[in-house]
């Protein structure tokens, strides 16, 4: 439900007594001493969650929490202080720590609040959270679902189902005369599975979501679809053998092995880590840094998408920002710090976990575009090698790129042929090395189902990756077997 500027501002006023009278006071506290700039972060959330296991409802919890963050930047030098009791006195406190944080000298900066002067986007129209949709209702899907997996397949022996959902209002008020609001929704559902047969156990995970309505999920059965899936990863797995190691040519699938290249190269295209010199992309704007086929792109304007925000946690509308084209890096994702100390453009990728954090660059939904090869081609050209469909968990080192990923669901590419399914596969290499062995990209560029939560100095936001069909040439892969 994106609301624009005056719903999000008269939430807060109608419920919290804040006015514009008042935002401008705060920042005129924040600004009493030298400073750069001052905002406030308001935020409300109310979340959600019900999970099922062995055809019961396990757990079922609901919460809120609201609060205010006050920032205050002095060049390189940042204040942040935050309350959940947001009252006049507490705002006030809280941003003459700030200022005293960042900076003790006096300002000669005016105080000014007004509308933002952007049009904020509308990806996400909801007229009914998930949130406000009976718990007998929620409670009968997971029921529905549980009762669907298990007809599925004789060797699934157990279920696990959850839902997720939260309704956040924030309002963003800054010393630039910002006043912009955002009401968010998010929910995510997922189906987990053990399959058994002959003493061996597997598990089978797949779910998806967004900032979507319930029917969503109903409507066109997409639940049914998730439980299909799960119960196939589960089943496969039975009877995958162990991954063979050893460099090889490797095709990543599309979609959520998208998840590679938000973790070995995304990180590495964040502002601050650039402007730190800690990155191994860091001082290579116009450099070419991977494969001529490579078109890699951070976009938070797609609409219902997990990773999607009208605007960022700064208050600026978000953007699509090609990161690397034809393989020419083309620059980084930016918030409000770090754009000014690099001298370039906002991107809206000023992201912040909650009122409790700072903002920090962080993507939305990053994946590479599409290329002109056809899937099958990209298999065919492979004599030996592997194939990569689903990633589990994964490290990056941030100053040098590299990088291990384990492979969920994986199989043998024998005379350009898939063939039997392989267990314990990992991808060991170096970002920025692996994006110039790229050589084949294809035509099927698929975004994740929307299940991707990134962590980043302790903060987690949630994300979309997405990927087409691509080959990687001579990629160190890992396994149980030579």
């Amino acid at each position: 439900m994106a609301e624009e500027i005056l719903p999000a501002e008269s939430f807060f006023n109608r419920n919290f007594g804040i006015g514009s009278g008042d935002l401008e006071k705060i920042l005129g506290t924040a600004l009493s001493k030298k400073a750069d700039y001052a905002d406030l972060y308001f935020e409300y959330r109310r979340n959600e969650g019900i999970s099922l296991e062995e055809g019961l409802v396990k757990n079922c919890s609901q919460s809120t929490a609201n609060g205010v963050g006050v920032r205050v930047l002095a060049e390189t030098k940042t204040g942040y202080a935050y309350t959940d009791d947001i009252t006049i006195e507490n705002l006030e406190l809280a941003a003459r720590t700030a200022q005293y944080i960042a900076q003790n000298q006096q300002s000669q900066l005016p105080v000014s609040v007004g509308q933002s002067p952007s049009e904020p986007h509308d990806l996400y129209p909801i007229k009914v959270p998930v949130n406000d949709i009976s718990l007998d209702q929620k409670v009968a899907l997971l029921y529905e679902i549980d009762k669907f997996t298990r007809s599925l397949d004789a060797r699934v022996k157990n279920v696990f189902v959850s839902l997720a959902s939260e309704y956040k209002v924030i309002l963003v008020a800054s010393s630039q005369g910002l006043v912009v609001g955002d009401i968010q929704p998010l929910t995510r559902l997922n189906v987990t599975c053990i399959a058994e047969e002959n003493g061996e156990r597997q598990v089978g995970s797949f779910g998806g979501g967004g900032r979507v309505e319930f029917g969503f999920f109903i409507d066109a059965k997409d639940y049914e679809r998730y439980a299909r899936e799960a119960v196939r990863q589960a089943i496969l797995n039975l009877s995958a053998l162990d991954a063979p190691a050893g460099t090889m040519d490797v095709v990543l699938g599309p979609g959520w092995p998208g998840i590679l290249l938000h973790e070995a190269i995304g990180h590495g295209l964040e502002g601050d880590f650039n402007r730190k010199q800690t990155s191994a992309f860091s001082g290579r704007i116009g450099q070419r840094v991977a494969s001529e086929l490579c078109t890699v792109v951070d976009d938070g304007t797609i609409p219902f998408r997990r990773g999607s925000i009208n605007v960022d946690d700064e208050g600026t509308p978000t953007h699509r920002t090609v990161l690397i084209e034809n393989g020419i890096l083309n620059g980084y994702l930016q918030d409000r710090l770090n754009a000014s100390l690099m001298r370039m453009a906002l991107t809206g990728n000023g992201r912040r976990e909650s009122y409790a954090h700072i903002p920090m660059p962080r993507m939305t939904n990053t994946f590479m575009l599409a290329g002109q090869s056809e899937p099958e081609d990209i298999l065919r050209s492979v004599k030996k090698g592997l194939y990569a469909v689903s990633f589990g968990g994964g490290q990056v080192d941030i100053t040098n790129g590299k990088f291990v990923f384990s492979a969920s669901e994986a199989y043998m590419i024998e005379d350009g042929k898939v063939t039997k399914p392989v267990k314990g596969a990992t991808l060991i290499g170096n970002g920025p090395d692996v994006l110039t062995r790229v050589s084949m990209v294809g035509s099927d560029l698929k975004l994740d189902e929307g299940i991707g939560t990134c962590g980043k100095d302790g903060q987690s936001v949630p994300v979309g990756v997405g990927l087409p069909t691509i080959k990687i040439d001579g990629l160190t892969v890992g396994g149980t077997r030579a």
